[in-house]
């Protein structure tokens, strides 16, 4: 189930918060959470909920070992996350591991034919969290398996993130208001996350796809970048729209989720970057994967092989598949150029140093959107090769229909702070133009929701990005 679907917004959604308010206490609200969560997963993958369940009960067990004071906690721990990665590493790269065995000579090893859970990658760290974060604090072990089956299970964040720590959600189990105020926020919030996706991100979406499905020979420089910038804001606009729409869920049911991007799109150097994109996924590596690696205490190789290290896990969390290990890695050194002065974007014009971090991604994005590594290799190719010719050109132009052109000046736009520069100049102190501000934003949030729907009824099915992860 899509959050962008008639049957979640009209039923499930409508539903589960009817019920939501209707009962009184805070215990029988976390259990109607619950519920619709695990019935939110059962609908789109009826047979991995069992595999979800595993996951809740196993890390339930470890993080009350954990919390006992004993010699074998540490040795608990190591055990709960090898046994994690264990079960998505079965279910994710198991396919992808026979064939880079098959590569080597003398070896033929038969591919497994399992399908991957939706959302595995995001519970799946969710759940280590829990037994990380039981493991340095005794206080965060939960002996009520419901609520550590409610913060691994909750479904605005359940199969494509924002990367929920539990640290974060702790508190929020049982302390926890919801406002009429913070539910219109929330609302709000959900209708300009679901604009993003349907509005912008599916029309980028059908021309990098169009131009993604043509084989390498048939691409000509305009076309070759046509899909490359089509894709940076797909993706954008996809998976933040997706984050946006968790984010508003969870202030209707009272629950406060960290940002997970801070308009990336405006960065000047790849680290830079890297604190405004997918924030929840790049905290959690450093949380727990690069600061325990000793981070940046150890000496410059060491803290280089620590970076190294921390994104090409991140390639690898994003796909079972080299593309994806490529992007981590192509990310993951330019972040070392810049940390070792190799690279200085901060000398450099303002504009300069702009171009620089949005071609680096613009490029290390063909990678992670590409069917394989040849293909990205000749797509980058085109993109800088003279080619193509009136073929080429025909498609070029028929892809840059109104439709297309508006969206794309409004992702420009949008893939800045506008709204947050305009927020700012409506607080006045005598609060009239604050007024004014709150009542347009909730009436063009009521445009975009009518607009939303109208797609909604023509529009082909268009699963988020972040599902195949």
């Amino acid at each position: 189930m899509v959050f962008s679907s008639p049957v979640f917004l009209f039923v499930f959604l409508t539903a589960v918060y009817v019920l939501y308010c209707i009962v009184p206490s805070i215990k029988a609200k976390n259990v109607i959470l619950l519920l619709f969560s695990l019935l939110f997963y059962t609908y789109g993958e009826p047979k991995a909920v069992l595999i979800m369940i595993l996951s809740i009960v196993m890390n339930y067990v470890f993080g009350l070992a954990v919390g006992k004071e004993n010699k074998g906690r540490k040795i608990i721990l190591c055990i709960s996350v090898i046994s994690n990665l264990i079960i998505l590493g079965i279910f994710k790269y198991a396919g992808f591991g026979a064939e880079m065995l098959n590569k080597l000579p003398f070896l033929s090893v038969s591919i497994p034919a399992i399908s991957l859970p939706i959302g595995i990658s995001f519970y799946t760290f969710q759940a280590m969290s829990y037994v990380i974060d039981a493991y340095k604090n005794p206080e965060y072990v939960q002996k009520n398996p419901f609520k550590v089956a409610l913060y691994i299970t909750f479904f605005p964040q359940l199969v494509a993130g924002p990367i929920v720590k539990y640290y974060d959600f702790a508190g929020q189990i049982d302390k926890r208001t919801s406002t009429p105020q913070q539910t219109a926020e929330g609302i709000k919030r959900f209708i300009f996350g679901l604009s993003k996706k349907m509005l912008i991100a599916n029309t980028m979406a059908f021309v990098a796809d169009t131009v993604y499905s043509l084989d390498t020979s048939e691409l000509s420089v305009p076309l070759a970048w046509l899909g490359a910038l089509s894709y940076l804001f797909q993706i954008y606009f996809d998976f933040s729209g997706y984050s946006d729409m968790a984010i508003g869920l969870g202030h209707m049911f009272g629950f406060t989720f960290r940002e997970n991007f801070n308009y990336p799109y405006i960065s000047q150097s790849m680290q830079e970057f890297w604190r405004r994109w997918h924030i929840s996924v790049s905290t959690w590596f450093k949380e727990y994967l690069y600061i325990p690696l000793g981070g940046n205490r150890k000496g410059k190789i060491r803290t280089a092989l620590n970076k190294l290290a921390v994104f090409f896990c991140t390639g690898l969390w994003h796909g079972a598949s080299l593309n994806f290990i490529v992007w981590g890695l192509i990310n993951g050194i330019f972040m070392m150029f810049e940390s070792y002065r190799i690279i200085k974007p901060e000398k450099w014009l303002r504009p300069f140093r702009h171009v620089y971090a949005m071609f680096v991604t613009v490029t290390a994005f063909v990678f992670f959107r590409a069917d394989n590594l040849e293909s990205a290799c000749r797509f980058i190719g085109h993109m800088f090769m003279p080619s193509g010719d009136s073929v080429q050109n025909a498609i070029f132009f028929q892809l840059l229909d109104p439709e297309y052109i508006v969206m794309f000046i409004i992702a420009v736009i949008f893939s800045v702070p506008v709204i947050p520069a305009i927020r700012n100049k409506s607080e006045s102190p005598g609060g009239k133009t604050a007024l004014v501000y709150e009542t347009v934003s909730y009436g063009i949030s009521f445009v975009f929701l009518i607009l939303c729907i109208l797609s909604l009824s023509s529009a082909s099915y268009n699963p988020f990005i972040y599902f195949r992860f």
